[in-house]
């Protein structure tokens, strides 16, 4: 198979655990980087192996790009990634697929349009953590799931972040920021969301940069930080989340999910892997769940691969936008229902993607 050529266009915090990830695998070659910073860009080129340095419009324009790869920051994401589809690349970038909802049904358009591929992170999902709980409950050990939880509470990300004003702008907050590994997953493990009900909360109208070179720096909160919801999913199962900015610490689960035959804890679904713990029906204690799916060692970035197989093989890519565009339309729904204090249909859809089959390492395929 022939390297799918990437072009990577920002590169910022989260570039470098891309750069680890895709150097390491066969399917994928990074070509061209871009950033408006041309240090940062020299940087991540040197990290990848020396890919070429260019601007936006010569990367756009560059022949040895198949992909460009979205790390701006989310209010950049639409404009990017519909330039990008103008000039006949494919698209994957990171999460959300855009600020709003609006623009990105305009980039799904565009790509449908084109006849492009465009996928969007979180990836995580594609890990052997929620992909051998899928497992199980795909499998019909816990029965059929009626319930879930879904929590995610820290104090801030200006506490390490050096530039964390914009997840206090419009299009940031704890769900918009943190909520797609979180929605993503409880897609994953039980299907699309119908309905919504919600409440949102800030505790203060100020941040302060604790760390770095702008520490001390004080500045406005423009969204809310702390979002509290039920959704209901269309197969019937309720899950209630919690997405916070304002908790200093928790001992709540990450995800879990309740169903007739037991109950299933799932590992942090920022990360690609961990501990899927099951406790059956009339036991006394949770029991480890073997991994059983998933891509085995991944990291950020691996979506990009997995599209890149899709490309080859003339299939789905799992890491899909019709996903990061429904997951997107339940976050904006809900921070809706908090502001009106009443529920909210969801307007779209999606299919759920295929489950990675087994145990893969896509570093030695």
């Amino acid at each position: 198979m022939t390297p799918l050529r990437v072009g990577v266009v920002g590169a910022g915090k989260i570039s470098g655990q891309y750069a680890a990830t895709l150097t390491g695998l066969p399917d994928v070659a990074v070509t061209a980087v871009a950033d408006l910073d041309a240090a940062r860009a020299q940087a991540f080129a040197a990290a990848v192996g020396g890919a070429a340095v260019r601007t936006l419009d010569d990367l756009l324009a560059a022949d040895d790009v198949d992909v460009v790869l979205n790390l701006t920051v989310p209010v950049a994401h639409a404009d990017v990634a519909l330039a990008a589809l103008a000039a006949g690349k494919h698209v994957y970038g990171e999460k959300p697929l855009a600020a709003t909802g609006a623009q990105a049904r305009a980039v799904v358009e565009a790509a449908a349009t084109a006849g492009l591929r465009l996928g969007c992170a979180p990836d995580t999902v594609l890990g052997t953590g929620v992909q051998t709980a899928r497992g199980v409950v795909t499998a019909g050990t816990i029965g059929v799931p009626h319930a879930a939880t879904a929590f995610m509470t820290t104090p801030g990300h200006e506490l390490w972040h050096p530039d964390p004003e914009f997840y206090y702008r419009p299009g940031g907050g704890p769900l918009l920021d943190m909520g797609p590994y979180y929605l993503t997953a409880l897609v994953h493990l039980l299907g699309p969301v119908d309905r919504v009900v919600g409440l949102g909360s800030r505790h203060a109208g100020t941040r302060t940069i604790g760390s770095g070179p702008r520490a001390g720096t004080t500045f406005d909160v423009e969204v809310d930080t702390h979002v509290t919801g039920v959704l209901q999913h269309a197969g019937g199962a309720l899950t209630t989340l919690v997405m916070s900015f304002d908790a200093w610490a928790t001992r709540m689960p990450r995800i879990e999910v309740h169903g007739p035959g037991g109950s299933l804890s799932l590992p942090d679904p920022n990360y690609f892997d961990g501990t899927v713990e099951i406790f059956p029906a009339g036991a006394d204690a949770w029991r480890d769940v073997r991994p059983s799916a998933g891509y085995v060692g991944a990291g950020r970035g691996i979506g990009v691969a997995d599209l890149a197989r899709g490309l080859a093989d003339g299939t789905p890519h799992r890491a899909s936008a019709d996903v990061a565009l429904h997951v997107l339309d339940v976050m904006e729904s809900l921070l809706e229902a908090a502001r009106t204090g009443e529920a909210e249909t969801i307007g779209s859809t999606c299919s759920v993607p295929a489950a990675v089959p087994g145990l893969v390492d896509l570093r030695a395929c």
